[in-house]
């Protein structure tokens, strides 16, 4: 019996390993170019919630993106977050040459973000350095992106650490200008 319950558990784990692949994407419009879509001033309204559903905390994110000298995207991100809290990143992220994948580095990511663009989509794959009630914990983001019309994009990220999911964290970008005012989340 216990042999059986342990097979089962080891299914189900691996189970829930098998991704998706983005590539079945890549026939869907529009199609997302991250430099494009984020080169110059862009806004994103989240929400952060736990394993449960629970809503954790919410912010808006505020993002300049500008392409450097080398052809590198740098997104420079502030977070004002429901509670008053102001955070920042500054992601650096470059293509490599002749494919769709992306690499990404910012201060609090350990080691460097990997991703794969196709059609509208975008999976993007770190480990983020968070601090959470005083403690840091190094939480693995499986981060999905996908481009909507009128210039939405729609990101999904499931946090996990050990394997096991702990949260998930849910922003709608927004391009449109007129948005581009002072809000308070």
């Amino acid at each position: 019996m216990k042999r059986m319950m342990l097979r089962v558990i080891v299914l189900l784990l691996l189970a829930g390993c098998a991704g998706n692949d983005v590539q079945q994407y890549a026939g869907l419009q529009p199609k997302l170019d991250l430099f494009a879509y984020f080169d110059g001033s862009t806004r994103g309204y989240g929400i952060v919630q736990d394993r449960g559903g629970r809503l954790k905390r919410q912010f808006v994110v505020d993002i300049t993106g500008t392409i450097n000298s080398a052809g590198n995207l740098i997104l420079d991100e502030q977070f004002v977050w429901n509670d008053g809290e102001k955070t920042s990143r500054i992601w650096t992220i470059s293509r490599q040459e002749g494919t769709s994948r992306l690499v990404g580095e910012a201060p609090d990511v350990i080691g460097r973000a990997t991703g794969v663009t196709a059609g509208n989509a975008l999976n993007w794959q770190y480990q983020l350095a968070l601090v959470v009630d005083g403690s840091t914990w190094n939480l693995n983001f499986d981060d999905w992106m996908f481009l909507q019309p009128d210039h939405v994009l729609l990101n999904r990220a499931t946090m996990s650490k050990f394997g096991l999911r702990v949260g998930e964290v849910t922003i709608a970008f927004m391009k449109d200008q007129s948005i581009l005012k002072e809000v308070q989340p």
